[in-house]
């Protein structure tokens, strides 16, 4: 049955409209109007706002399950936890681990993926294992290793064709060949855990990597004689940098920074969260390692390092707006739509354009998300 979506703003992907009417017609998005159709029930969400449904293309886990559980229940637990923050489209993430168990994730996220109640599973992100131990962060070095094509074209394989991002460390040997063979396989090479110099960056962009997981953390920073990954993801064009808005990860003002010399619309938004979102605070697990979740962060025991995040989408959008540092429309876009493009899923998810499926988010004045919707049906009421 046609429907109409009757609110105050509507957030397109590049401008803003309202207040008006959005059609919806078996699940997915119609036309747009300012006056009051004649035909089809209307649905008064007037002072609201209506935004794309967020795109998560980094997230390890929530409400106690990890990805690299390997257990089907648990990812449909994280799949339908996430609507609570927005987001409607994902990419499941692994962790460095060993090839045995990245396989058995691989094979387990593919032959369920089209089938799992919750947001819906875009493809897999491989966060490692090919990175610099220098900058392991919370992930295991003992798994660290060179880039293998033969491994990735496996996971591709076991994965039913489901891997749509892995980040390495370019400096390591056989990376470009690895990022030449990721690329022509529609797989995006992402920048992550590494210890390259602004030039391996930029040779490795111009292989085809075009994203820099979550920018600062886990890198090599910006020096003014040797400018580093943190340079390279401020100034290379036509690449995606992540940022964890959660104010831990990143000041403000260091968020700005990336914003402003890169763009907002190239810069983008994931959570990192791992199995400890949306489970207050207490301890909790990140693959091997113990992690203590406090004010908001988790950090390994070992040593205080953050270890991800808990962090829910809609919160960056609302961080980075009650920083100053970004509109609601540049939030929302950074948060859906660039996500999207930076794995070429954006054909499907992220934006608010006839004949995508209508999964979209309702919010109050304030960015509170008040409703989540799928295929024109609410799957999470606040």
């Amino acid at each position: 049955m046609k429907k109409y979506i009757y609110a105050e703003t509507f957030y397109f992907p590049y401008e803003v409209k309202g207040p008006g009417y959005l059609e919806v017609n078996n699940g997915t998005f119609g036309s747009f109007h300012t006056e009051k159709p004649e035909d089809g029930k209307v649905i008064d969400y007037s002072g609201k706002q209506i935004a794309p449904g967020l795109v998560d293309t980094h997230i390890h886990g929530f409400k106690g399950y990890d990805v690299m559980d390997n257990d089907v229940e648990g990812l449909s637990i994280i799949a339908k936890g996430i609507w609570q923050g927005g987001v409607t489209s994902f990419l499941p993430t692994t962790l460095t681990a060993s090839t045995e168990l990245l396989n058995e994730v691989c094979q387990t996220v593919g032959e369920h993926a089209d089938s799992l109640e919750g947001a819906k599973i875009r493809g897999i992100f491989l966060e490692g294992p090919f990175f610099n131990e220098k900058y392991k962060g919370a992930q295991n070095p003992k798994y660290m290793e060179d880039p293998s094509i033969e491994k990735l074209a496996k996971w591709q394989e076991l994965s039913q064709g489901h891997v749509k991002k892995i980040a390495i460390a370019p400096e390591r040997k056989g990376s470009l060949e690895f990022i030449d063979y990721a690329t022509k396989n529609n797989i995006r090479t992402a920048i992550a855990h590494t210890d390259a110099t602004f030039d391996d960056c930029e040779v490795a962009v111009e292989h085809g990597a075009n994203i820099f997981v979550h920018t600062y953390n886990g890198m090599r920073g910006l020096h003014h004689r040797e400018p580093g990954v943190v340079g390279a993801a401020m100034s290379l064009k036509d690449v995606f940098s992540e940022l964890i808005c959660d104010g831990h990860h990143v000041h403000p003002v260091a968020a700005k920074v990336v914003m402003d010399a890169h763009g907002r619309e190239k810069t983008m938004f994931v959570t990192d969260c791992m199995r400890g979102g949306g489970m207050g605070e207490g301890d909790s697990m990140l693959g091997e390692f113990p992690v203590e979740i406090k004010d908001g962060a988790a950090r390994l025991k070992s040593n205080g390092s953050l270890a991800g995040s808990v962090l829910e989408l809609i919160q960056a959008v609302q961080n980075v707006v009650k920083w100053g540092i970004a509109t609601p429309q540049e939030a929302i876009q950074m948060a859906s739509r660039v996500p999207a493009e930076s794995v070429h899923i954006d054909d499907v998810c992220g934006l608010i354009k006839e004949g995508y499926a209508a999964d979209f988010i309702v919010l109050d004045p304030n960015l509170q998300l008040e409703k989540t919707y799928m295929d024109g049906e609410i799957v999470y009421e606040k």
